[in-house]
């Protein structure tokens, strides 16, 4: 096997590239990829897979048991829960990048697990309708630790060569798991109402995510690995940049962050907002709990199952093209639900369908670009920063579904989220940049606007000198 090295060159901005021959790993020796790690790296899709399951409970009866058992009237109060969910989860997002700096990733993903361990009881016995907003809050920060967390945990395991397919596999287990419980829901509750027997199914996501979790190993080893292949980041100081320079530079100076930062806010803002309206709009057409399960199952399915061969393109043909693409069929998936007013089972699923591959191409791009423009040092806080802004997608989703549906109906509501969508996707196609194949991954170290001592002269990082680059 080659490594490769690379040295200041005389005017101190170029490298110049040594290959030689690298030692034969001793047995046990912590090695970065997927072959090597694929033992733990199956395990933590299994567990992402229990945490897709536990949010999956809500995606076809919660809505339903805010009008028929509760009797709430208004959009905006039924809406309350995705509401409650997306706020939890989007500032435990952001919290959990900065808590990776005092605890261990596994010690976070443990937490996560026992903070939600009410959550299904809850909404099956719930006697009001603000024990299952509250009930969402716990889910919220349930979901931000334990997915920030089995992301984070595959992405040190893998190394920078394969990013995007393990970040893909990573997303598709849970999203194949969230459309399979949805279904699940679906068919439960027709034949054993909406409560309480639906949600009881989640106690067996708890138990298997929690035990499964106890099982796993850290992979701090794996993230000082990488670690120390990588040149120090520049800027704030020999840890990189601070937390706050880190939420500026992802939210709006770094022109590729910010791209990739808007375009996951408005994929979670239509996810949020589909949650919310589509079992409301297809029982107002006529359709059965059985059919709207069926609509909200397709989805996410496709959802996650195509996230693996995208996010394999994505590591191929790079993250731009996917997310762009991604964001203009959604934004014609969405106009699809109100296209066939005389068929409403046949719109659900032809927009299910354009909904779940859109966002499947989305996905695991966004996830791969934000890793590629950040440092390993401060790209646990990238990721948290992204993920808060991604997933107050749902918070903003659920709200301007409300309002909108008490003032204009729902057929305005998705025909906004529509045109919302493509506007999104064109900022996304001129902000966002990917990073040239020829330069190493280990120089996507410094982003523009950050400065320090060894910051190369632009945001792609220093250039190489040599005719070898395939390393």
């Amino acid at each position: 096997m080659l490594i490769c090295e690379y040295e200041n060159g005389k005017d101190g901005d170029e490298m110049t590239q040594r290959t030689m021959a690298a030692p034969p790993p001793s047995p046990g020796a912590v090695r970065l990829g997927l072959r090597e790690n694929r033992a733990q790296f199956v395990l933590l899709v299994v567990v992402t897979a229990a945490v897709g399951a536990l949010v999956g409970l809500e995606r076809t009866t919660v809505p339903l048991i805010g009008t028929e058992v509760f009797g709430l009237a208004g959009n905006l109060a039924v809406f309350s829960f995705i509401i409650a969910f997306g706020l939890a989860k989007a500032l435990t997002n952001l919290a959990a990048g900065a808590l990776t700096a005092r605890f261990r990733r596994r010690q976070l993903l443990l937490t996560g697990w026992l903070i939600g361990v009410p959550v299904p009881f809850v909404l099956a016995w719930a006697p009001s309708w603000w024990w299952i907003v509250a009930a969402n809050v716990l889910l919220g920060v349930n979901q931000g630790l334990t997915w920030s967390m089995t992301v984070n945990m595959k992405i040190d395991l893998v190394g920078p060569a394969r990013r995007g397919l393990a970040t893909g596999l990573n997303e598709a287990a849970g999203y194949v798991s969230v459309g399979a419980t949805a279904l699940l829901t679906g068919y439960l509750a027709t034949h054993h109402g909406l409560r309480p027997a639906p949600e009881l199914v989640g106690v067996v996501f708890l138990a298997a995510g929690l035990g499964l979790s106890l099982a796993a190993k850290d992979t701090a080893a794996h993230l000082a690995l990488e670690l120390s292949r990588h040149p120090a980041p520049g800027g704030g100081g020999p840890a990189g940049p601070s937390f706050r320079e880190t939420f500026a530079l992802t939210s709006w100076r770094d022109r590729s962050l910010r791209g990739a930062s808007q375009a996951g806010l408005v994929n979670n803002l239509n996810d949020g907002l589909t949650w919310g309206v589509f079992p409301l709009l297809f029982t107002d057409h006529g359709l059965g709990i059985a059919a709207i399960g069926l609509i909200k199952g397709i989805y996410p399915l496709l959802w996650g199952v195509g996230q693996i061969p995208a996010g394999h393109l994505a590591d191929r043909i790079g993250r731009k093209p996917l997310v762009v693409a991604g964001m203009l069929v959604q934004a014609a998936a969405l106009l699809l639900a109100l296209a066939l007013p005389g068929g409403p089972l046949l719109a659900g699923v032809l927009s299910a369908v354009g909904l779940g591959l859109g966002t499947a191409l989305v996905y695991p791009a966004l996830i791969a670009s934000v890793s590629d423009h950040a440092h390993p040092a401060w790209r646990a806080h990238a990721l948290g920063t992204y993920r808060f802004w991604r997933d107050i997608g749902y918070a903003a989703g659920a709200l301007v579904a409300g309002v909108l549906a008490d003032a204009l109906g729902l057929d305005a509501t998705i025909l906004a989220a529509a045109v919302l969508t493509a506007l999104s996707g064109l900022l996304a196609a001129r902000w966002m940049t990917d990073r040239p194949r020829t330069r190493p991954p280990h120089f996507a170290g410094t982003p523009r606007g950050v400065r320090g001592r060894g910051a190369g002269r632009t945001e792609r990082g220093p250039a190489l000198r040599g005719p070898d680059r395939s390393c």
